[in-house]
């Protein structure tokens, strides 16, 4: 074959037959995406179907439901009270009747041998407390080897809510051991004391009132110091006067100088106010 009809041949060959070319035809070609005009994209929102809104009330109340539900099922099993588990029991359980005796009901409860303190009786119990521990530091502090024989000190103080000794002072005062002192000088012991407030110092008991009971009585008041002597060493405060030192000084026992306990103090004679000389 000559090359013009070679030619004729292939172009034949790679052309599409009519039913091909029908198809294609058919077959509509694809559109390309164009942009929406403004006026387009307005009246598509104006037409579009809105999204249904949510209560808030209906959205909380179902979280609060779902919350209660999880802290249900993490409650343990001690949660639920034993009344209501009882109580739940006891409902599935016919009621039944019980028959007392005649003779239960004449028993009469048996009360035991304990009875309720009172307020007395703890009362006491403190301060009978109190008064051994004032015991038990009275003999450790050594007042009966340096020469106290004052019988109460243990006895609660006036601050501690004591009372009046039978010397009718009030305990563990600087009045009340001098006043022992001179009954004791004068073999006075035990009650009724020789000496008490009402006929010794009965125009005032206290300690700065002494002296002025003295003067009215006409008992002697001097500078000078004797053994037995009271010392009042001023303000409110008196001692009994244990030696005269050849140095001039005195020694002195006493009490409440140290509050509420027995001491000894050595001073100049020219120190103390004045000495009360014993009564007769």
């Amino acid at each position: 074959m000559t090359r013009r009809q070679l030619r004729e041949v292939a172009s034949k060959a790679q052309a599409p037959s009519p039913a091909a070319a029908k198809s294609r035809a058919a077959t509509p070609r694809a559109l390309k995406p164009r942009k929406l005009k403004g006026s387009e994209v307005r009246a598509l929102r104006r037409t579009g179907a809105k999204s249904p809104r949510k209560n808030p009330i209906s959205t909380l109340a179902t979280m609060a439901v779902v919350g209660g539900m999880f802290a249900v099922a993490g409650l343990p099993a001690y949660a639920f009270s034993e009344q209501e588990i009882a109580a739940d029991a006891v409902s599935n359980v016919g009621a039944q009747s019980v028959a007392v005796s005649s003779a239960a009901n004449a028993l009469v409860p048996v009360r035991d041998g304990f009875r309720a303190t009172t307020p007395e009786q703890l009362a006491e119990m403190s301060t009978n407390a109190l008064r051994a521990a004032a015991q038990a530091e009275y003999l450790a502090s050594g007042a009966r080897e340096a020469g106290d024989d004052y019988p109460w000190p243990y006895e609660l103080t006036d601050d501690q809510g004591g009372g009046l000794s039978p010397l009718n002072y009030y305990y563990r005062e600087c009045v009340d051991f001098v006043a022992w002192r001179l009954n004791r000088d004068v073999g006075s012991y035990s009650a009724p004391f020789t000496w008490v407030w009402s006929n010794l110092t009965p125009l005032g008991g206290n300690g700065g009132q002494w002296m002025y009971n003295w003067q009215a009585k006409g008992w002697p008041v001097s500078k000078t110091p004797v053994v037995g002597a009271v010392a009042y060493t001023g303000g409110n405060h008196i001692a009994y006067v244990k030696s005269v030192n050849a140095d001039g000084t005195v020694t002195i026992e006493e009490y409440n100088y140290i509050p509420g306990k027995y001491s000894q103090r050595t001073l100049p004679a020219s120190s103390v106010v004045a000495f009360l000389y014993p009564p007769s």
